[in-house]
């Protein structure tokens, strides 16, 4: 077995690999002079199972080329298996057509990394669960779930503590946190009443005297989070805060969050944290390692996934 790298998240693979108690495959992953990527596999891998850790998170577009291309490289050097391990699925919130005459770029990529040689996909929270249909090859969708809860579980315990969905669509993966840790579930409203006019909040649920966690799979700009954060404390909450497992924290989003009354954010590793994430006091990162490399080494030994999931 072999476990390979690009440029997107170099710190979760060597965490993997340390997991794994093995070696990151040595290659280069670089850049030309006009900025096109160069690939060179410096091991033999004829007739391995290889691995290919690489989110395709900001820069979006470069990750995703840097996929493509690490696979090419390894299927014309003989590799008997590819997986591509991408704990970050990126245009995966283009899912569906929204309106007319737009593209379903989640279903774009899925068919750019199967046509690149890749024989199966490891991922983690799609933002849509009907994602793994979009591809030709066996997909294992990983959730943080477990992880998560352990987590509440060791830093909120669990009295008095309210689980809450910060839309309607999100109600599936905030049940499945509540249900693990025997609390309830409140759940965020959101309507704009006309454009222009600022989200309105309803609370559905009394989260009075309640610790409120949200869950959500991604937080981008963070002015959903903030927003409902304010809701659900005017309503009574005696404190909120967030466990999401994307965090792509688009440019200010660190900051909005940090000017936030939001008491904890917590994100996991599956996109590599920049300074701005590092630097926020409210911010707060935890492991997806342990997950992901488990899965890797059941996936080479032919076990099951899904029990990583009771």
């Amino acid at each position: 077995m072999k476990l390979v790298t690009g440029n997107s998240n170099r710190a979760l693979a060597e965490a993997v690999a340390s997991y794994l108690e093995m070696p990151l495959a040595d290659c280069t992953v670089k850049r030309f002079a006009d900025k096109e990527i160069y690939v060179e596999i410096h091991e033999n891998v004829r007739g391995e199972d290889v691995f290919i850790l690489q989110s395709t998170s900001f820069p979006a577009n470069d990750n995703l080329m840097e996929l493509l291309i690490l696979t090419d490289a390894l299927r014309r050097s003989s590799a008997r298996r590819i997986t591509a391990v991408v704990p970050y699925f990126g245009y995966a919130r283009q899912d569906r057509k929204s309106t007319p005459r737009t593209p379903i770029s989640a279903k774009l990529v899925a068919n750019l990394i199967v046509e690149s040689g890749v024989n199966r996909v490891i991922t983690l929270d799609l933002h849509a669960a009907q994602i793994q249909g979009f591809f030709d090859i066996p997909t294992d969708n990983l959730y943080s779930a477990p992880v998560m809860t352990r987590d509440i579980e060791a830093h909120y315990g669990k009295d008095n503590v309210m689980i809450v969905s910060p839309d309607v669509g999100g109600v599936a993966r905030a049940r499945a946190i509540a249900q693990r840790i025997g609390a309830d579930l409140a759940i965020v409203d959101k309507r704009r009443p006309r454009a222009g006019v600022s989200e309105v909040m309803n609370i559905i649920g009394d989260v009075s005297g309640q610790s409120c966690i949200l869950i959500d799979d991604i937080v981008d700009s963070g002015g959903t989070l903030v927003n409902a954060a304010d809701a659900l404390l005017k309503a009574g909450a005696k404190a909120v805060s967030a466990y999401i497992t994307h965090g792509v924290l688009s440019e200010g989003a660190s900051e909005r969050i940090g000017k936030s009354r939001l008491k904890e954010l917590v994100i996991t590793d599956s996109i590599g944290a920049t300074d701005a994430v590092k630097a926020t006091g409210n911010i707060r990162r935890i492991s997806i390692a342990p997950l992901i490399g488990e899965a890797v080494a059941r996936t080479a030994s032919e076990q099951s996934v899904s029990s990583l999931f009771d």
